[in-house]
């Protein structure tokens, strides 16, 4: 039988900051092809491409680390050490991996209303 990772297996930080440095270093070397530094270009834009591409990777390496802290933090505490057995998105109470059809929902949304229901309208 296969070990199933734990949440914190899966969010260590060394993985989440190369995760950011990665994103950082795509987005600055996007940014200086973008802006010719690699081509035969006077010295000036050279500076000005490497001073734009170095700025635009450190926001997003910031920008990066902010949204995978905030995605993080919205993991509940008691679940990390949890084994992850299931897809994470679907249902608790749906074991075999499909999702409720429609009717079954408003079957049993139907069960436990004890408000009256509207008139319908007449033409």
């Amino acid at each position: 039988m296969t070990d199933k990772p734990t949440r914190r297996d899966l969010m260590k930080p060394v993985q989440l900051l190369g995760l950011a440095f990665v994103a950082a270093l795509f987005a600055g070397v996007v940014t200086l092809i973008s802006m010719g530094f690699f081509q035969n270009r006077s010295p000036g834009q050279s500076g000005h491409a490497l001073v734009v591409g170095s700025i635009v990777a450190g926001i997003t390496f910031i920008a990066t680390l902010v949204i995978i802290a905030l995605l993080v933090l919205a993991v509940d505490p008691s679940d990390v050490t949890k084994t992850l057995d299931r897809p994470v998105l679907l249902p608790k109470d749906d074991a075999d991996g499909q999702a409720p059809s429609a009717s079954d929902a408003s079957d049993a949304s139907a069960e436990g209303d004890d408000r009256p229901t509207p008139p319908s309208p007449t033409p």
